[in-house]
């Protein structure tokens, strides 16, 4: 009705109330006039009726389209909402992060980690159209958000992450079978997992080699990152005295994170500041688009204020028509 739902449709049952609201005025309107016997109504016949005759019937009008109005304003008008499916160009990601305690060093702004999650959310942010997904992963793995196009909620899933969050270690392996899992039944012909790492695999029961086999029987192709500055990096150790920093080498197993970029048809880069990883960027953007199905969903919008106010508003000209320009003298 007039391109609105409805949030509240059962108010409209109190329109039936104008029914004997119009029934009365009519059979009041026919006993209101005063019966005066005259010996000829010739005189009368001569005389025009004055437009406040009609006008008086006015304030009737406004009071039922006053009520009208907030019943509609009760009923709660809507915007139209529905879900819409349609096809858009794009890919399916999975990015898998690895949040170890060692995220935590400070060769990066302020560490690690949230350098990692700031690229991350910047590069989600400029692929609108791509479904991307999140794992996360130390000792053990689990995943944040699986593939999905709706861009805020997964900034604020990224948002959330911390150090910590389970056992700590680096299961890489298991990272990036945790990431396959979630992409090995995708319809998408680009299909890519982003791994970020600062460390060598010693958790988990899945070897990384064995996962990189995984994803390759599956058709994803793995880009990995090895996180860290060149030498020694400064970490965060817990002491008698607080946490303090400690500066400690760096080690990377760059050649395992080669071996499953080169498997899987990927690309290996060490990113030593976020700068270098836009690289990656670029490697994405040369992959083949496919057509993903995406649903979309409208948010509804309430619109009873109007109707509420245009009710309001006829009431009060109701109210001043009554009595001023229109008032009956008893």
């Amino acid at each position: 009705m007039f391109g609105y739902e409805f949030a509240n449709p059962e108010y409209f049952w109190l329109l039936l109330v104008l029914v004997p609201m119009i029934i009365w005025y009519i059979f009041k309107e026919k006993q209101s006039h005063a019966d005066m016997k005259f010996s000829s109504i010739r005189v009368f016949k001569l005389m025009k009726r004055g437009n406040r005759i009609w006008l008086r019937h006015l304030l009737f009008v406004a009071r039922v389209f006053a009520i009208v109005f907030l019943v509609f304003a009760l009923a709660r008008p809507q915007s139209s909402s529905s879900w819409q499916t349609y096809n858009s160009e794009g890919i399916d990601i999975m990015l898998a992060l690895d949040i170890s305690g060692s995220m935590l060093a400070r060769d990066f702004t302020p560490d690690r980690l949230e350098a990692a999650k700031e690229v991350a959310t910047k590069f989600i942010l400029e692929r609108p159209q791509d479904r991307i997904g999140l794992v996360v992963f130390s000792g053990e793995s689990f995943t944040q958000s699986p593939l999905t196009t709706d861009q805020a909620v997964l900034v604020n899933v990224m948002k959330d992450i911390e150090s910590g969050m389970i056992e700590d270690g680096t299961a890489i392996g298991l990272g990036l079978a945790n990431a396959v899992n979630r992409l090995k039944d995708s319809k998408a012909k680009s299909k890519v997992v982003i791994l970020l790492t600062d460390g060598i695999n010693n958790r988990g029961a899945i070897a990384p080699m064995t996962a990189a086999e995984l994803a390759k029987t599956f058709g994803i192709r793995v880009y990995t990152i090895g996180v860290g500055s060149l030498g020694e990096a400064p970490y965060p150790v817990q002491t008698p005295f607080g946490v303090q920093l400690q500066r400690m080498p760096v080690e990377i197993d760059e050649d395992i994170l080669t071996q499953i970029a080169d498997m899987t048809g990927g690309k290996y880069f060490r990113a030593t500041d976020n700068k270098k990883l836009e690289q990656i960027y670029k490697e994405i953007d040369q992959l083949e688009k496919s057509k993903v199905e995406v649903k979309h969903f409208s948010r509804k919008n309430e619109h009873f204020f109007y109707f509420a106010l245009i009710g309001a508003l006829l009431l009060i000209l109701e109210a001043l028509g009554r009595y001023t320009l229109l008032r009956k003298i008893p």
